[in-house]
């Protein structure tokens, strides 16, 4: 029997690009199996968009049991078990035996330390940019805090493009000096692993519409009912609406598999993305990449549709017996949207030796309406 099961966990950037890859690569005698507790895509890039009333949920979102019709077959449930020493992943009460495991989880968000009040907020899911968005609407003033909570957390641009959109909002209601826009984060410069250059211009952009900008800081508590944020060792920020960037970790799932390294996340070979398993691959947030300057590859949906179309032609070469093999590059891309119908593009290669080499373009309309196309592009390519 030459017929091979490939199985994806997770139904995001990675998993589905990874999904689609195989089936256009592969006959229809090999199983391509996408497994995911959610039972919608959600493009998250767009989710900034949803929070400001520019787009609505149905929007951003896509049905993952519409990959069938493409002969992907898509299981909507948990993945509770990955046992990668005898090719086997559980989900409920299924087992699945597999030739090929491509691990596409992503990063969890801890909600616990957040309180859920009617001015708290987690803006990195769907639910809370929902709830942002009615919030925003009855805001008339008063102080606004985004708060990044702990490091690495996915989209690195996300709460200065929160910032900057707030900034362009309330202008737009006239309404802008009455309201106090403070960006609280643990990073000394906006993107670090992009290098002081990067930084200083995103620093540039939020200070220059008058957005507080406070680096550097270790998150202690939130004190809902004072209103107030806690910081090491004794500082304390007021706040009257507050946007968190919640902690983000392993799924457990990943860390009781064997696949884990110490930090939980799943060390991977940089090019190839394959973990110390055969036949077993990870892609995307939930992976731990080392830069050659010591940092680590940032959580971005970038990284994760590149590292699957790698790991999609690689496992179909193998399948097929075709001696070609690639390897992710470690280029990447990310648009940081500043409202005005424009926004600032960022790419470049972040394994150069030694330091990352990114440009920074300079913010137009032409990036702002390149976002709006690649939208429409992943939706029409993906599903």
């Amino acid at each position: 029997m030459n017929e091979k099961t490939i199985v994806i966990l997770g139904g995001g950037s990675g998993g589905v690009v990874c999904a689609n890859e195989l089936r256009k690569k592969l006959s229809e005698e090999h199983r391509v199996i996408l497994i995911d507790r959610d039972e919608s895509h959600v493009f998250y890039g767009s989710l900034l968009w949803l929070i400001f009333g520019w787009r609505k949920p149905e929007q951003i979102q896509r049905p993952l049991s519409a990959l069938n019709k493409k002969k992907i077959e898509f299981i909507h449930g948990e993945v509770n078990g990955i046992d990668p020493e005898n090719h086997l992943v559980k989900v409920g009460e299924q087992k699945l035996n597999y030739d090929y495991l491509v691990v596409s989880l992503g990063a969890e968000l801890n909600k616990s330390g957040i309180p859920k009040t009617d001015n708290i907020f987690n803006f990195y899911c769907l639910e809370g940019a929902k709830l942002v968005q009615g919030a925003i609407n009855n805001f008339r003033g008063g102080r606004i805090a985004v708060l990044v909570s702990s490091m690495p957390f996915k989209c690195p641009a996300a709460p200065y493009e929160t910032a900057l959109l707030l900034n362009y909002y309330f202008r737009k209601r006239k309404i802008r000096k009455d309201v106090d826009i403070q960006i609280f984060t643990p990073e000394a410069l906006p993107m670090p692993t992009a290098g002081p250059v990067m930084g200083n211009a995103v620093k540039q952009m939020v200070e220059g519409q008058d957005i507080g900008f406070n680096p550097s800081l270790k998150l202690v508590s939130i004190d809902a009912d004072k209103r107030e944020i806690k910081f090491e060792p004794d500082r304390i920020e007021k706040f009257d609406m507050l946007l968190v960037v919640p902690p983000h970790q392993p799924p457990k799932v990943v860390k009781e598999s064997g696949l884990a390294g110490e930090t939980g996340w799943i060390p991977v070979d940089a090019g190839t993305m394959k973990t110390k398993y055969n036949g077993v691959y990870a892609v995307g947030d939930v992976t731990s990449i080392k830069l050659p300057n010591g940092k680590m590859l940032p959580k971005a949906g970038v990284f994760a549709h590149y590292q699957s179309e790698v790991v999609a032609h690689n496992i179909a070469s193998e399948i097929k017996s075709i001696d070609s093999r690639k390897e992710f590059n470690g280029k990447g891309s990310c648009f940081l949207e500043m409202g005005y119908s424009k926004a600032g593009y960022a790419a470049g290669n972040f394994y150069a030796s030694p330091e990352p080499i990114i440009k920074l373009h300079k913010p137009g309309k032409i990036w702002h309406w390149g976002k709006i196309l690649f939208e429409k592009y992943w939706f029409w390519k993906w599903f």
